[in-house]
């Protein structure tokens, strides 16, 4: 009997703006079975180009995920790559608009062996609890420290601000390639949980807070609380989109014994 059951769910508020332009979406892959992604992206441009490269990014994963399979593929192996196709669309997209549209990224897939490999690029976050703690969240610096490890750049020049276009770490970026940042947690359990959300939500909560509303409430339940929450927080100012996406780990059911061993 597994160790544990998922339980996930989705949600998204438009907030204060013209437009939806975050996504966020569940997959099964056919070739695999017992693995499941999720999925968010933040898009960023004038009009509909926002829209269109977070599309881009979902319809990216889905696709790439429909594909894979874990006896020719490595679930990093793909997270990398679905960054790369994503960035490369968006960008030839854009050649049609004036606009630069870009997007962010995360994405993660739980594996029947109870291992957690999630990637992501820009500031949209995924968050790891076990039970109501948090025990680590994606880092929005990692493109910034990959530059400082590797002479590219100062602290100096980062608390400085001097070279803001060299900071950008996004999908359809027009000259800088994307820096997928892969992460991994094995020996998952039942009490594990994880939070993939764009800034539209994180920027009001705590990690602790977002802890005790997930350990305390089913998936759904959690993302009708923290949208509510999240508008209450943002109220006087015009707060962005609100999207986000919940994979709790649940002690699976006991099993009901209903059947009666006779005398022979």
């Amino acid at each position: 009997m597994s160790q544990y059951k998922i339980e996930a769910g989705t949600g998204a508020h438009i907030g204060d703006r013209s437009e939806q332009q975050d996504r966020a979406a569940l997959f099964v892959a056919p070739k695999a079975p017992g693995y499941m992604m999720a999925v968010l992206s933040d898009g960023m441009g004038g009009s509909t180009q926002g829209t269109l490269a977070a599309e881009q990014v979902v319809r990216t994963a889905q696709q790439n995920f429909e594909r894979f399979s874990p006896l020719t593929d490595t679930v990093e192996g793909m997270l990398e790559t679905i960054g790369r196709e994503a960035h490369t669309l968006i960008n030839l997209n854009s050649f049609s608009s004036d606009k630069r549209p870009h997007s962010t990224m995360v994405a993660l897939v739980i594996t029947p062996e109870g291992s957690a490999i999630w990637a992501h690029v820009g500031d949209s976050r995924l968050y790891r609890f076990d039970g109501p703690n948090c025990a680590e969240h994606s880092n929005d610096q990692a493109f910034v420290d990959k530059l400082v490890r590797e002479g590219k750049l100062s602290r100096e020049d980062v608390k400085a601000q001097r070279l803001p276009n060299v900071l950008v770490n996004i999908l359809g970026h027009a000259s800088n390639e994307p820096f997928v940042i892969i992460n991994r947690h094995d020996g998952l359990k039942a009490g594990d949980a994880f939070l993939l959300c764009s800034d539209g939500l994180w920027l009001y909560f705590s990690p602790m807070e977002l802890g005790a509303a997930l350990a305390m409430n089913s998936p759904r339940m959690a993302s009708e609380m923290l949208i509510t929450k999240a508008r209450e927080r943002a109220f006087g100012s015009v707060a962005d989109n609100c999207t986000l996406a919940i994979i709790k780990l649940v002690k699976p059911p006991e099993e009901v014994r209903d059947y009666t061993v006779q005398k022979i």
